[in-house]
């Protein structure tokens, strides 16, 4: 018999704020062509007063407790995918762990970007498999609205704010045939941190003492991005011992449309399997493969038995791949 993760619940939650391109052009030299030429994203949402990354992540986490048919007694892990805590300490996965009336379980963050999802995931996933885990609750949370430089138009009109929760469980299983065996069938995850200055934050407590802002040289990043999640892709397909062309559903990670097209040609995979949110949510940072999954499931698109690729590339740079049925 096998122990492995099955995708019990998903769950998302977005702030009630919803900025378009056309609002940005009052305050920024842009306009709504440029940005939806070369991103493909039509509008954001950002978060107000009263809405952190904590505040998403619990609405998150309870919808997919919701759809999970489960109590939040029944979580013992929870991880929280987060470049924007809302304290420097304690983590914000406890925040939300005392939100849901969770007395006891463990909780902490994951600090991987853009990848901090698929890396929380990967945790679980490992945990849940040692038996140190039953039922744990992997959220993406981000507030990138609050380390935006408004002023400089390349990075601000980028991204949004938003959460992205589910909750996995254990199954014993005697399934080895990864054609029909369900839940996490294989993980990859990869750091590179010589590229620290393409992408990051100029502030922190041990640096600066302040918060900072964003930084980011696009083209480099795209670039890299491209290269490393068609590479990923294949790397965590030939581990789980399968091919492309098995994939029902990629949900990428939310970064640019480009980036989605370009990765989809590379793999020679049909862009109507691609899940695509980045054009009403921007790119939420480890919030957004959650929250295209999330997204894809309520609609029907993903549904029982369909095999599932989850990839995403942030700052550092991080990046990774999960392959789950469902």
């Amino acid at each position: 018999m096998i122990r492995r993760s099955i995708l019990l619940g998903t769950g998302s939650a977005l702030p009630k704020r919803v900025v378009t391109n056309a609002e940005l052009t009052e305050t920024v030299d842009t306009s709504d062509e440029w940005i939806v030429e070369r991103t493909g994203i039509r509008m954001r949402h950002i978060a107000g007063e009263g809405e952190t990354t904590a505040t998403l992540a619990t609405d998150a986490a309870k919808a997919a407790l919701e759809a999970a048919g489960l109590a939040s007694q029944d979580i013992d892990l929870i991880i929280l995918a987060t470049a924007t805590p809302d304290q420097t300490f304690p983590a914000s996965a406890t925040k939300v762990q005392a939100a849901l009336g969770i007395d006891d379980c463990v909780a902490f963050d994951v600090a991987a970007v853009c990848s901090g999802f698929l890396y929380a995931v990967t945790v679980a996933d490992s945990m849940i498999r040692s038996g140190a885990a039953q039922h744990a609750l992997v959220i993406g949370s981000e507030t990138f609205s609050r380390i935006l430089d408004w002023e400089d138009r390349t990075t601000c009109v980028l991204f949004g704010d938003g959460a992205g929760a589910i909750v996995l469980g254990a199954e014993e299983s005697a399934a080895t045939d990864p054609r029909s065996a369900r839940g996490i069938l294989a993980s990859k995850l990869h750091a590179d941190g010589r590229h620290n200055q393409l992408l990051y934050v100029d502030g922190g407590p041990s640096t600066t003492g302040t918060v900072g802002k964003l930084r980011m040289k696009g083209q480099e990043v795209f670039r890299h991005a491209v290269v490393n999640l068609a590479s990923v892709l294949n790397e965590v397909m030939s581990l789980a011992g399968l091919d492309a062309c098995d994939i029902d559903w990629l949900v990428p990670h939310q970064a640019n449309a480009r980036i989605l097209d370009a990765t989809a040609r590379k793999l020679k995979l049909p862009a109507e399997r691609v899940i695509v949110t980045v054009d009403r949510h921007a790119n939420t940072s480890a919030a957004s493969v959650p929250l295209a999954l999330d997204l894809a499931m309520r609609d029907g698109r993903i549904k029982a038995g369909d095999l599932v690729v989850l990839e995403a590339m942030g700052g550092g740079f991080t990046w990774g791949a999960c392959v789950l049925r469902l």
